[in-house]
């Protein structure tokens, strides 16, 4: 009977052994599995980010190109318009910009 208890016992601390062992090698799998995951993780985030500083470069180019023709076209324009006749201020029956008696 203690011969078999003993067996028991010993038999039962083996399992338990195995278990544990089984336990820590999947702890040891998940670790390093969360590992690569966060790793990955990282370089998406980075590559994000990356896409837009681009894309706000890209913006802000935009952006410049757009203030200097707009500031061209508003120089051109401007040098156009001291060219331009100035219309006559004593006309269609308005002398000196008032009218004159009836409509």
């Amino acid at each position: 009977e203690r011969r078999e208890r003993k067996r028991k016992l010993s038999q039962e601390m083996a399992e338990k052994a195995t278990r544990e062992l089984e336990k820590m090698q999947l702890r040891e799998k998940a670790d390093i599995k969360y590992k690569e995951w966060l790793k990955k993780k990282k370089a998406e985030e980075a590559e994000k980010k990356k896409k837009e500083k681009e894309k706000e470069k890209e913006r802000e180019a935009e952006l410049q190109e757009k203030r200097t023709r707009s500031e061209k076209i508003f120089k051109e324009w401007l040098q156009n318009a001291k060219n331009k006749p100035q219309p006559a201020l004593n006309c269609y029956g308005f002398p000196h910009g008032k009218s004159t008696g009836l409509y």
